[in-house]
């Protein structure tokens, strides 16, 4: 197998075999495929696409490359959820201790914040003294013991995608629908889950603005679980405006321990409620979403869910103290209000509002950055609210005084006003299944 001909054959849009592409990414896990060869492979992937014939060659080597969990048929259903990213997206939280207390298993691996959007991971860590970094045998130890577990990607799962990711983050290849839906897929099915929910985020604040690509995302995602075994639906939810009251990793947790507790903003518990419902579905552990989505409901108002998240951090090393007392979570020393520069219906662009938490400090501008947990946004008002001048939008929490003012300032620009009311916008766009 020489690699610049499988190259050149993709460049040419051509299409390769199974023995092909598997040969050309064993060798790059061999170290017979330079970095760059890759780089230009992944390039003319994306310029051509892979077929569904090529795509299941690459979920497949991404699968085998490392270790794949594997779980008794008798014990509670193995399940759970992937969101593409958002902005004040705090759903994993709030999902996974619900699911666990509502009979299910939940071996949830998440990421980081990336570009404008947060990071289930930078959350978790704004907890003092929780562990996101665990093998799998301790991983597993902690599934059994609190029906759920929220760690970080480990070596031992999908390796090839850790470094087939690595060179399209910096070759410009990131934005693919094939290469993304391989890179999601490929690390849910090696967890040995048995059901998959995909919240496929849509909108200003989404990698995914066209509601178009989105659909063909989510598409070719529930088609690759599904042909994996695994019982897979999509949620297309809007990211026109950030899901919740705030945005900030702290300041996140602290309102999922407030929905957990049977409270929070009524489109916070809407995602997530949502998202439960299909797996519960999907599991037969509830006849319909409406069902589920009731049960769900009476877990969150009933406060077991956040009993279940105190163990949960208490067994990850943290302080379980936060969920009886959300203090003791990290608090910025600035608190800076912005108000209404006038009258009229408010509008909140979830991209900008990203943009502007990264620049506080909440998320990364590089890799290297370190994140401050305390730092971040509260809304008072929200996006379809009627406001009058002058009246206190929101809350800035900041490290200091200067960047307290630069992001109050760059706020201005996530803020319209309106003299009509917006047209209602539902918070799930469509559900596409298996």
């Amino acid at each position: 197998m020489l690699p610049t001909r499988i190259i050149e054959k993709k460049r040419d849009g051509g299409r390769l075999s199974s023995d092909e592409l598997a040969a050309f990414l064993r060798a790059y896990l061999d170290g017979n495929v330079a970095e760059y060869q890759m780089s230009a492979f992944l390039m003319a992937a994306f310029i051509r696409g892979l077929d569904p014939a090529e795509l299941s060659v690459l979920l497949r080597e991404i699968i085998e490359s490392g270790a794949r969990l594997r779980f008794a048929e008798e014990g509670p259903p193995v399940v759970d959820k992937h969101s593409t990213g958002g902005v004040g997206d705090k759903v994993s939280l709030i999902l996974a201790p619900l699911l666990a207390e509502a009979g299910l298993r939940v071996p949830m691996m998440s990421g980081r914040g990336l570009g404008h959007t947060g990071g289930t991971l930078d959350k978790l860590e704004a907890i003092p003294g929780f562990n996101v970094s665990v093998d799998l045998a301790r991983f597993r130890a902690i599934l059994d013991e609190v029906g759920c577990a929220m760690i970080g990607q480990t070596k031992e799962i999908a390796p090839l995608d850790g470094r087939l990711y690595a060179l399209r983050d910096v070759t410009g290849t990131v934005p693919s629908p094939p290469l993304i839906a391989a890179s999601i897929v490929s690390k849910k099915v090696a967890e040995g889950i048995g059901a998959l929910v995909l919240d496929v985020k849509c909108g200003r604040g989404a990698f995914m603005t066209d509601r178009a690509d989105a659909r063909t995302l989510a598409r070719t995602m529930v088609d690759l679980a599904t042909a994996e075994g695994v019982r897979t639906s999509a949620l297309l939810t809007a990211m026109d405006a950030p899901l919740g009251r705030t945005v900030g990793n702290a300041l996140e947790v602290r309102e999922a321990i407030e929905t957990l507790r049977g409270g929070g903003p009524a489109d916070l518990r809407a995602v997530t409620v949502a998202l439960g419902a299909e797996l519960l579905v999907s599991v037969g552990r509830a006849p319909d979403v409406e069902a589920g989505r009731a049960e769900l409901g009476a877990v969150l108002d009933g406060g077991a869910a956040l009993e279940r998240f105190a163990r949960l951090i208490e067994v990850q090393g943290g302080d379980p103290g936060v969920a009886d007392d959300p203090g003791r979570l990290p608090s910025a020393p600035v608190r800076e209000p912005v108000r209404s520069p006038g009258s009229g219906w408010l509008d909140v662009h979830a991209r900008k509002v990203g943009v502007a938490a990264v620049e506080l400090g909440a998320g990364r501008r590089r890799v290297e950055d370190a994140v401050d947990p305390r730092v971040g946004f509260e809304f008072h008002r929200w996006a379809g609210d009627r406001v009058s001048e002058g009246e206190p939008l929101l809350t800035v929490h900041a490290a200091d005084e200067a960047s307290a003012a630069t992001a109050a300032h760059r706020l201005t620009k996530a803020i319209r006003l309106s003299p009509d009311p917006p047209a209602p916008q539902p918070l799930i766009l469509e559900r596409i299944a298996g």
